[in-house]
């Protein structure tokens, strides 16, 4: 593989690795051990079954808003609007999958995934038209979505949907609306959602290099004025370019509550899990294939740190810093650039 194919895969390793070096400072700076720390970190992710479930459980949907962000930043518009797009998709495909009944496993999953993406992308669809027609920046249309997502989703839990007390929730989903079981172990469950998150993963490789639609998407994130000049019409493209990074947001919700336990939309369903969207699509430079190792590196990160903090009483906020340091060096891609340059350099004079 000659250098210029590496290189993209230097970079966020080379992130990496710098954070994990400045977080080995903060841990021995606390007292700890940071090799006792990784080594703990890195058994509680992938020590065994259970384990590597869990992960697997915490990556499924990471991917999924990993690409719903990427896809938008190849296409040249700035969703941070996942979290909100992945809470409304969550919302409007349970509550048809609430009622899915006796309807055949068959039919209703894809209708119930399909209903999902849709609630996604119509959410996504308004920052699109509200950036077509009205000049409107999309960065703040979809963080003002995200709020007003939350809001809904949460009236909707604790009024119309709700059932029973305590946490805020909606009735449990068909069985037939749930996501077939590939391994359980203990109490964790892994549906085929991964399967899936990856076939859309590669789904969108595809569409990217190997179509017109792709093409022209990505042309107008490269260069908007000379794509419109070659008859591309910039207005359709942001608003498909907002629905199809919607839709993915919103399967990514669809998916989690089809595919884990307790099977019903909870108020605190997104987590955070929108935002980390942003996180993975930086590391894994908006490629779809390096989406999914990012997503699993955030996933064993997030696993890992529950390990490290209850066996090496180390804060689960080493984790936190860790994804800092690593979101900061891609996304100043020259420093790592440099250091890259500075070792090759060393290497030649050597």
């Amino acid at each position: 593989m000659n250098r210029s194919k590496l290189y993209p895969l230097l970079v966020p390793t080379v992130a990496v690795l710098i954070a994990l070096a400045v977080a080995s400072v903060i841990i021995i700076v606390i007292g700890k051990n940071p090799i006792t720390a990784y080594a703990v970190m890195i058994k509680g992710a992938f020590g065994g079954a259970e384990q590597l479930a869990n992960t697997i459980v915490k990556m499924t949907p990471l991917v999924l808003t990993g690409l719903a962000v990427g896809f938008g930043f190849r296409a040249g518009v700035f969703n941070i609007g996942a979290e909100g797009q992945m809470a409304i998709g969550a919302l409007i495909g349970s509550m048809v999958a609430i009622n899915m009944g006796a309807v055949p496993s068959i039919i209703s999953i894809p209708i119930v995934i399909i209903t999902g993406m849709l609630g996604g992308a119509l959410w996504a669809s308004i920052a699109g038209f509200l950036k077509a027609f009205t000049g409107a920046h999309e960065v703040i249309s979809t963080i003002m979505l995200n709020w007003i997502a939350a809001n809904l989703a949460s009236f909707m839990v604790t009024g119309p949907l709700a059932v029973g007390s305590g946490t805020p929730k909606s009735p449990e989903i068909a069985e037939s609306a749930k996501l077939p079981i590939i391994l359980k172990v203990q109490a964790t469950e892994l549906s085929i959602g991964i399967i899936i998150a990856v076939v859309v993963a590669i789904i969108m490789q595809i569409i990217l290099e190997r179509t017109t639609m792709g093409y022209e998407l990505k042309g107008v994130g490269f260069n908007p004025y000379a794509a419109e000049y070659g008859g591309i019409s910039i207005k359709k493209s942001i608003i498909l370019t907002m629905a199809i990074s919607g839709a993915l947001a919103g399967m990514a919700g669809i998916i989690d509550i089809m595919g884990v336990p307790p099977h019903r939309f909870v108020g605190e369903l997104t987590g955070g899990r929108g935002f980390d969207g942003i996180t993975i699509a930086l590391i894994g430079r908006n490629n779809p294939v390096g989406i999914i190792f990012a997503a699993l590196l955030i996933a064993a990160l997030r696993t890992g740190s529950n390990a490290m903090q209850i066996s090496a009483q180390i804060p689960d906020d080493i984790v936190i810093i860790i994804q800092g340091i690593v979101i900061f060096l891609v996304a100043a891609e020259r420093i790592v650039a440099t250091i890259i340059y500075w070792k090759r350099k060393r290497g030649e004079l050597a």
